[in-house]
């Protein structure tokens, strides 16, 4: 469509008619993407706050709708990469997101973890190798004092602050492993999300029998044993299952993340976003490990 009749069309939003309101507003929606910087022009060059409102109103459905379709083709495709997973959840947040300075950022504390490494390196000393610069290069640790903040649950928030909840500092910890070949992967430990370091020489694929230690990002990247997961779940009064102790796939960490935002969004006072948010956990809700 040309920019001048998208304009025109646009400006039929402020006609009173709830009826063409609603097919204007319609036409505009089956534009999506295509319609934005149009229907952003005309947000700032027009006085008229009742337009200004009703132009916000269909961005906003158009970039949610977008967001909702790009997540069920992530997780249609498997799910495989963790990053383009969550850059999709801050995405609804914030729909200008700079995806590719959040990229350049993983990649710069990536290269400084990869100049430490060699060949020679045991499991565990790798795992030094990045919480020396995760934490005390980097200075990244956990929120412990806006501990259900929703900025906690947002990559973008959480690489600027240097400041996350257990799940956000875990997702940056396994996706900077998993690019250097280091095999770190989530847990789903219920009350808390935890890492595993997996034998690469083992048979036993994605069982507990593969795991050689478990890692605490929230904790500054403690490393500690099955004994100690089995220490928390007898206080949580949990009887224990193997998926608290094995790895589990991208797409089920990127569901605790919707719910954890959920959480916070309701605790907020803030049912809109909730019901966002659960519409997004519904793309994921048939698929899992």
């Amino acid at each position: 469509m040309e920019e001048k009749e998208l304009k025109s069309l646009i400006a039929l939003l402020e006609d009173p008619d709830e009826e063409v309101f609603e097919a204007i507003r319609s036409k505009l929606l089956s534009l999506g993407s295509e319609a934005i910087p149009a229907l952003e022009n005309v947000w700032e060059n027009t006085f008229n706050n009742q337009l200004q409102t009703k132009i916000e109103d269909v961005i906003q459905t158009i970039q949610f709708s977008l967001v909702k379709e790009e997540l069920s083709h992530w997780a249609n495709a498997g799910g495989l990469d963790l990053l383009a997973g969550t850059l999709l959840i801050a995405r609804y947040q914030y729909p200008d997101l700079d995806e590719i300075r959040i990229r350049q950022q993983i990649e710069l504390i990536k290269k400084d973890v990869w100049l430490e490494l060699n060949q020679n390196l045991t499991a565990y000393e790798k795992v030094r190798v990045i919480n020396h610069i995760l934490f005390e290069v980097h200075g990244f640790t956990g929120n412990t004092t806006n501990y259900h903040a929703p900025q906690n649950s947002y990559i973008n928030n959480v690489i600027e602050s240097k400041r996350g909840n257990p799940l956000l500092l875990s997702i940056l910890y396994s996706i900077i492993a998993q690019g250097l070949n280091i095999p770190i992967y989530g847990v789903n430990l219920p009350e808390h999300f935890i890492l595993a370091y997996k034998d690469e020489y083992s048979s036993a694929d994605d069982t507990e029998e593969s795991i050689l230690f478990y890692i605490n990002p929230f904790s500054k990247g403690v490393v500690f044993s099955k004994r100690e997961i089995d220490t928390f779940l007898k206080q949580l009064k949990l009887e224990p299952k193997s998926m608290f102790y094995e790895s589990c796939s991208n797409i089920e960490i990127l569901k605790r993340q919707l719910r954890n935002l959920i959480f916070s969004y309701e605790k907020l006072g803030y049912p809109n976003k909730s019901e966002d948010l659960k519409k997004l956990l519904d793309c994921l809700e048939y698929h899992s490990n």
